[in-house]
């Protein structure tokens, strides 16, 4: 979990709102971070092994009818949220267009223009997000991997950025990575940077923009202390010192249910072995169906809430506790079922917390209704277009957007590298 934990964070820098050559530069900008290698497209893709077979069979019927049409292809989202992925999909129409089935002719970006919004910008339902004009055969084959791209980091941006609103300022952790398919772990911390999330769980959830996994100590580090919490901190802290400088202490102190005990004790011990501020902070992850044992008797505090879990009352206590013993210094950072609608009810009550750790409801295992995130993201495609002629399925016609930037595709081909920073993050910071 966090270390600089308690301080900052590093939110994705929103992309202008207005001025057109504002946003015609940060566009490029972007895309000189994120060149096409980055992102390791399988070359299968080109030959339409990820795509809905009905598309595929669609160019190879088009082109077997010796039809060979320029379309324009627009794109738009069916929900209120933050868009993410666009780079990702230029950067797959750079590099991953079909040849004609039947000819073996390859399709060139030259032959194309694309009008999109930026990775960050707020898109509402029926805004159209991008325009793709070009030859139909070249780019048909792409359709449900760029649609997937968009719905899966958008929906994962939304979700963290309505998790940052909520927490006024404080630091997130986006802990989503344990909490689905291992293959999603670079693009889901990535669309998490764009929501606003300033540090992730794992280093491949970093790879993207350059950054190394944060956190200090799971239970099965306690566990193998004997569960002896104040053993594993020590520990933890003596190979830290060792071998990870940077890293800053946090403590999870939940083991045995009993946080104010275990807190003062770690506290107390680190101060006695390390010295005065050599713990930064402690984690409470107390499961939903448990009451710490502080608040087992708490007969007034539970007429006003529920105590299971990770609540305010127990917070507040072990915030007194921590006071109380002389370790103001040491934030309390909490993990364990956070949403957006108890973030908000914790910051509104003023309830001392440092920072929050999220996963799962991130990406979308939640109740949309009552948690205020998202449970999905879709996009939609639809030919708005044939060689200059309006043609489009009735109620989808051409939506014009004057937020779209226009992508200078004579740009993509120069030479670009990713330069993560000079000296990586591993201390397990927020920052």
């Amino acid at each position: 979990m966090p270390s600089r934990a308690v301080t900052s964070a590093l939110p994705f820098a929103a992309p202008p709102a207005h001025s057109p050559q504002a946003r015609h530069r940060a566009l490029h900008e972007g895309l000189r971070a994120f060149p096409a290698s980055l992102f390791q497209f399988d070359p299968r893709m080109a030959e339409g092994w990820y795509t809905d077979r009905y598309f595929v069979r669609t160019a190879n019927t088009i082109a077997f009818d010796q039809r060979d049409p320029v379309v324009q292809m627009q794109v738009f989202a069916k929900q209120h949220g933050i868009i993410a992925g666009v780079y990702e999909v230029i950067r797959m129409l750079q590099t991953q267009l079909a040849r004609h089935p039947f000819t073996g002719r390859p399709y060139a970006l030259r032959d194309f223009t694309v009008e999109t919004l930026i990775d960050g910008d707020p898109v509402s339902p029926h805004e159209t997000a991008l325009l793709i004009t070009g030859p139909y055969i070249a780019f048909a084959h792409l359709e449900t991997d760029y649609l997937g791209v968009l719905a899966r980091r958008s929906l994962v941006a939304t979700n963290v950025r309505r998790v940052m609103d909520a927490a006024n300022g404080k630091p997130v952790i986006f802990m989503g990575a344990r909490h689905d398919d291992w293959r999603v772990q670079t693009p889901d911390g990535y669309a998490a940077r764009v929501g606003g999330a300033g540090s992730v769980s794992s280093d491949a959830g970093g790879a993207w923009w350059g950054a190394s996994g944060v956190g200090t100590m799971p239970h099965a580090m306690i566990a193998a202390f004997g569960g002896d919490v104040v053993a594993a901190t020590l520990a933890f802290t003596r190979y830290c010192h060792a071998r990870e400088h940077d890293v800053t202490i946090v403590s999870l102190v939940d083991y045995d249910n009993d946080v104010l005990r275990d807190s003062l004790a770690v506290a107390r011990a680190m101060h006695e072995t390390f010295g005065p501020g050599s713990l930064a902070g402690v984690r409470v992850d107390t499961s939903e169906r448990l009451v710490d044992v502080a608040l087992v008797g708490a007969a007034a505090a539970r007429g006003r809430e529920g105590l299971t879990g990770v609540n305010p009352e127990l917070v507040r206590r072990l915030r007194d506790a921590l006071d109380g013993g002389g370790f103001p210094e040491v934030g309390i950072i909490v993990s364990g079922g956070f949403t957006p609608a108890k973030i908000r009810r914790f910051e509104t009550e003023l309830v001392p917390v440092a920072g929050y750790g999220i996963g799962s409801s991130l990406l979308g295992h939640n109740d949309g209704v009552n948690d205020g995130l998202l449970n999905d993201f879709d996009f939609t495609a639809d030919v708005v277009a044939v060689d200059g002629r309006h043609e489009s399925k009735t109620g989808r016609g051409l939506s014009p957007n004057a937020r779209l930037v226009r992508v200078d595709l004579t740009s993509l081909a120069e030479p670009v590298t990713f330069a993560p920073p000079d000296t990586p993050d591993r201390t397990g910071s927020l920052s």
